[in-house]
């Protein structure tokens, strides 16, 4: 029994070879080598190849770039299945992590960057559009929490396990890079051995789909990305850069943020079904605004980490959005949208951390400030998604002024 010699309908899966463990094991075989990645990529850059904001901006819009080309994984489905095309991009994933360390020039990290990047992002278009094709809309948003927490969880192990034995064991950034990547290789391997070939549902359209009715969907997720770039850029390297943090402190602030992410994103999926989509992005972006201005002024590290804990401990909000989504689109489009949403979250990202890596030589402050705008916009459009979103109910303009009725 495995990918290569059986077939299997997803409703019809049971037991733990169901697609719901497939994607949780997936989110955990990507996390084992990201989490690690990402723990030591400020630490490698500055200690390892002396990176400034200006090196670590050109960085980040490399890492970026497979992402906004992020639409070209429709084409990839007109050549194979989603199922095969996620298990080919976490190999590209963990290829890339692993090769990291043995690399250690600024041309070097920008190439394996990229390779991991590749996996990294086609891996994320697809793991969006296999969920939100074999999970029930009713409870979609309760079992992504679950799959975020799964994922949680490998932060967990890869985070605790560079706390731990960093200094114990006197590691090197080559061999944690090496060791992250070939555990998600074999974790790749497992589930192409144990897990069934799961037959598609709605036929996906094999072109790139852009509707107008969706684009409330394409706005929250452009926010979404340039926000993110703040956080995922910026917030790290200030922990590094101002206060000093090593790889160990570091890891220990990831496997905190692990902790509340393994423990709150189930909880967080059961209250978006339970109170909604709109509510629940209200609430984010809400308290975004007001870390963004606190990072602009925080002098404390202790304060800056607990920052960069609550920062963190949204992320699972935004279930809300593919949720959203969900609810209001052709079964057929979500596929190429997909593909599409992942482009559109990545403009600004390709060129958020090379343009804010020069602000940031000027005023780090300013950096985290227009962070704050750019979530007071995404709470706006958060505020005209309806009540019950559904096809023919994708927009609620509150603000507009009822039309006058006529005097019976």
């Amino acid at each position: 029994m495995s990918y290569f010699t059986r077939s299997a309908a997803p409703s019809a899966a049971t037991g733990w070879r169901s697609p719901a463990v497939l994607l949780m094991i997936m989110a955990g075989a990507m996390q084992l080598s990201f989490a690690a990645w990402w723990n030591l990529m400020n630490n490698f850059a500055v200690q390892e190849l002396s990176f400034t904001g200006r090196e670590i901006g050109i960085q980040q819009s490399i890492r970026e770039i497979p992402g906004f080309l992020s639409f070209a994984a429709i084409y990839f489905l007109l050549l194979m299945r989603e199922q095969t095309l996620a298990y080919i991009s976490l190999a590209f994933l963990g290829l890339g992590v692993a090769a990291t360390g043995y690399f250690p020039s600024a041309m070097g990290f920008y190439i394996t960057t990229f390779i991991m990047s590749v996996g990294f992002h086609y891996y994320e278009t697809m793991n969006q559009s296999l969920s939100l094709q074999w999970l029930p809309k009713a409870t979609a948003a309760a079992s992504m929490g679950k799959i975020i927490s799964v994922g949680a969880f490998a932060q967990l192990i890869a985070y605790g396990l560079i706390f731990i034995g960093w200094q114990t064991f006197d590691l090197s950034f080559t061999t944690v890079f090496l060791v992250a990547g070939g555990l998600t290789l074999v974790v790749l391997a497992f589930v192409i051995k144990a897990f069934p070939k799961f037959q598609e549902g709605t036929p996906q359209h094999k072109k790139l789909i852009l509707r107008k009715r969706y684009w409330l969907y394409y706005a929250l997720t452009f926010m979404a990305g340039a926000r993110r770039q703040i956080f995922t850029v910026f917030a790290g390297f200030l922990m590094v850069e101002r206060f000093g943090y090593h790889v160990h402190e570091v890891a220990g602030l990831f496997l905190l943020n692990g902790v509340f992410n393994m423990l709150l994103a189930p909880k967080i999926g059961s209250l978006i079904v339970r109170f909604g989509e709109r509510k629940a992005l209200i609430v984010e972006y809400v308290g975004l605004i007001g870390v963004f201005v606190s990072y602009a002024f925080v002098t404390n590290a202790t304060v800056a980490a607990s920052l960069y804990v609550i920062d963190h401990a949204f992320f699972a909000i935004a279930i809300a959005i593919k949720t959203y989504f969900q609810k209001i689109a052709d079964p057929a489009d979500i596929a190429p949208t997909a593909g599409v949403a992942f482009t559109i979250n990545h403009i600004a990202a390709v060129f958020i951390p090379v343009v804010f890596g020069l602000v940031w030589l000027i005023s780090p402050a300013a950096v985290f400030l227009a962070g704050a705008g750019m979530a007071l916009v995404s709470l706006f459009l958060a505020s005209l998604i309806p009540t019950n979103p559904d096809a023919g109910q994708e927009v609620n303009f509150w603000f507009r002024a009822p039309a006058p009725q006529a005097a019976e």
